[in-house]
């Protein structure tokens, strides 16, 4: 394969995963392709993939499993993907290296943005599962290869230790950082580590800015690293507003797990006699730290714009993306925009096609 029919291979994924979204939770309103015969059988097991990770994972619901599918569309929207591929030299038929790629499971189908560069960069995809999430994208990558069946011999999973692979693009906790490091670090190789993002309020926001702020928080009940767990607020910052809107997600107190959170993290807050905003939904505690724990989210107190930035400067590897409806916050994307990044917005700001593409 060439590099433009793997491109072209990839729009078409993007366009047949619209018809796995059910109508009511559908955002892009674009035409639905006919699937081939083949692609539709694809299709189907990629539907018996979703409900297989909706009983394996509990942290996985339809809600956030679809979600997850409508930002893969985001990700393979024709012109972007185009010009993204057309940034780097990209070769028609390279010599192709086995890339290990060590994938989280933290939130459904997130190691695919991996999976797409070492196929359009024409490498092997050498992937290891996580145990949290084992179905959707080898389901995803069946339907690519129901596309276009050249993808087959490029395409492996495993959920045994990662073995026979040249490069390695591995991503854990911080302390797995440390196991990758220390077992990865004679390969060349892109190691990601825990990180979180943060929101910046001037105080003013509107209704629907909060609402959308509800999204970055809450999205995959907060476990994604581009989740916000620390708002910044200026002094003297009235929660009131947002504390009702933010009760508005009955999905997160109907959730076992994410309630079992909510009511452990009150007991300790409560216990230890720890000031906290409390809605039902959500523990709001004032605390610098820019992880938080499920059901928890931290705030800091700020006097001025130019002291925010100064703080993102000097924990700019700690976090993944930054919040905000103000242009004056560095590096920052606008409210609701924290789950649906584009193609070219590479976790931890490394450029894995770069990577992929001087190997």
């Amino acid at each position: 394969m060439n590099s433009k029919e793997r491109l072209a291979a990839f729009c078409r994924l993007g366009n047949l995963l619209k018809i796995v979204i059910p109508p009511e939770n559908r955002c892009i309103s674009d035409n639905i392709i006919v699937p081939s015969h083949e692609e539709q059988k694809a299709l189907d097991e990629l539907q018996l993939a979703v409900s297989a990770s909706i009983h394996h994972n509990p942290w996985f619901t339809p809600t956030g499993i679809y979600q997850a599918i409508e930002g893969l569309n985001v990700l393979l929207e024709t012109v972007i993907l185009s010009n993204w591929a057309n940034f780097y030299n990209i070769p028609d038929k390279a010599q192709s290296k086995r890339v290990g790629v060590v994938m989280a499971g933290n939130i459904p189908a997130v190691g695919f943005h991996d999976f797409l560069c070492v196929l359009i960069s024409g490498n092997i995809f050498v992937g290891k599962l996580s145990g949290a999430d084992m179905f959707l994208i080898p389901a995803i990558a069946q339907l690519l290869v129901a596309i276009d069946g050249r993808f087959s011999p490029y395409i492996f999973f495993t959920t045994e230790r990662l073995s026979g692979f040249d490069y390695v693009i591995a991503t854990g906790s911080t302390n797995t950082s440390r196991y990758f490091n220390y077992y990865f670090g004679k390969y060349p190789n892109i190691i990601r580590s825990n990180r979180n993002s943060i929101a910046v309020l001037s105080g003013n926001e509107t209704t629907e800015e909060l609402q959308l702020l509800a999204t970055d928080v809450f999205s995959y009940f907060g476990l994604g690293c581009r989740n916000v767990s620390l708002l910044f607020v200026p002094g003297g910052y009235n929660f009131e507003k947002m504390l009702e809107i933010f009760t508005h997600n009955p999905e997160l107190i109907n959730h076992s797990k994410y309630f079992n959170n909510y009511e452990y993290n009150k007991a300790i807050l409560l216990i230890n006699a720890i000031s906290h905003y409390d809605n039902g939904t959500v523990l709001l505690k004032e605390d610098e730290s820019i992880s938080s724990s499920v059901s928890v989210l931290h705030y800091k107190f700020y006097n001025n714009v130019d002291e925010v930035n100064q703080w993102i400067d000097s924990n700019g590897e700690r976090i993944q993306c930054v919040v905000s409806g103000s242009k004056k916050v560095c590096h920052s994307i606008p409210y609701g925009q924290s789950q649906t990044p584009i193609v070219s917005d590479y976790a931890d700001g490394v450029d894995t096609m770069k990577f992929l593409l001087s190997l």
